[in-house]
């Protein structure tokens, strides 16, 4: 593995730099306190060629390879884990699963209005009684003639209510597990489909939409099936790769955030005569959390440069999270308790990045299901089953 960025990649990380330091950073906080995203930076993020980057160019996209998507997310998540998210489910849920299972009039559709951000997108798996058991979904899709009539709901759907485009999995048939599943691709303006904000108040990534989206009686053509019919579970889990390597980096991006804010503090606090910096305690925590850093941005980085040499990379992603994402719950962990009294309020961004990373030990699979994903890969199936 080549440990050097190429010209291009630090150009696209520079990119991001420059929007997540510029623009994003000034609203961070006051994003968290009214809880929403301003919907111009989405096209703003559109007009610098973020939300396309990994497309084609004839769909409006850079090409940009998977390295170079993760760069962006870390900057991302370096400042806002809610803008990141909103991203990773844009572009990396939507946008890539529609490259890789869309047929071209569906490509040549929705792709160049996502990556221009006059589309939205979002991804609807989660349901009430089926998270990580996605083969045991209750949404159900009946076939009617040329067109399918879905009924069920979904719960934590991120981008939900200000999305214009949907990938919804349903089932044909619960007892056909994971075989019945279907993915489709809907139009939010589509009747029977009914949304509203999820009830209560988040613990972090607060400027985030998540949505209780409700299909009554919903039917939408055949011609709106991503994949062939009973492909859905494949079409969930190929694109669950894909934000599984998004959330990894913007956990990356929150554990370097807590880094660069302990050591600035660290450098500028000053107790019992001296900088709390030279107290080898504090140097201790500091020491950790750079080692943590960096082993976890050798792992998001190989699993994306895995990937950009066409191999299977899904358990490497696995690991790339896990770890990624509780190396930066201790971090936060250690960056509240070495800022202080200061750390407990929102005065200082650690607060913001110690709710918000719990999200990501969440988000994609639980940091117990990435386990299992590991163990699973390494253990194997008995040869007789």
């Amino acid at each position: 593995m080549n440990f050097s960025l190429s010209d291009s990649q630090h150009e696209i990380q520079q990119r991001a730099r420059d929007f997540a330091q510029t623009r994003v950073a000034p609203l961070a906080r006051a994003m968290d306190e009214r809880g929403a995203m301003p919907l111009e930076l989405v096209r703003e993020m559109g007009a610098l060629g973020l939300l396309g980057g990994p497309l084609p160019k004839e769909f409006g996209g850079e090409e940009w390879d998977a390295l170079s998507l993760a760069l962006c997310y870390e900057e991302l998540g370096r400042v806002d884990s809610s803008v990141r998210g909103f991203m990773t489910v844009h572009t990396s849920l939507v946008s890539q699963c529609i490259l890789a299972w869309g047929m071209q009039a569906q490509k040549e559709k929705y792709l160049p209005k996502l990556a221009r951000g006059e589309w939205i997108g979002c991804y609807a798996l989660t349901e009430p009684n089926a998270g990580s058991d996605a083969a045991n979904m209750e949404t159900t899709a009946t076939r009617d003639d040329d067109a399918f009539v879905l009924n069920g709901e979904k719960i934590w759907i991120t981008n939900g209510g200000i999305a214009d485009v949907a990938i919804v999995f349903a089932t044909r048939a619960r007892t056909l597990k994971h075989k019945g599943i279907c993915a489709f691709l809907v139009e939010t303006k589509t009747p029977g489909l009914g949304r509203e904000k999820m009830p209560g108040q988040e613990l972090g990534h607060r400027a985030s939409d998540h949505a209780h989206i409700r299909f009554e009686k919903m039917r939408v053509p055949k011609t709106a099936l991503l994949g062939a019919p009973g492909e859905g579970f494949k079409v969930a889990m190929s694109a669950l790769d894909h934000g599984r390597l998004g959330v990894a980096a913007g956990a990356l991006g929150v554990a370097q955030a807590c880094l660069d804010a302990s050591v600035a503090f660290a450098r500028t606090r000053r107790q019992f005569g001296q900088r709390i910096g030279d107290f080898e305690m504090i140097q201790s925590v500091i020491a950790n959390m750079a080692a943590d850093v960096d082993a976890a941005r050798l792992l998001v980085y190989r699993a994306a440069w895995l990937k950009d040499q066409g191999q299977r990379a899904t358990r490497e992603t696995s690991i790339a999270k896990l770890f990624a994402t509780e190396a930066a719950v201790r971090a936060a962990s250690e960056a509240v308790l070495l800022h202080g009294g200061r750390g407990y309020s929102n005065e200082f961004p650690v607060e913001r990045y110690y709710r918000d990373i719990k999200g990501l030990q969440i988000y994609e699979g639980t940091s117990h299901i990435q386990r299992i994903v590991i163990a699973r890969d390494l253990i194997g199936k008995e040869s007789n089953q």
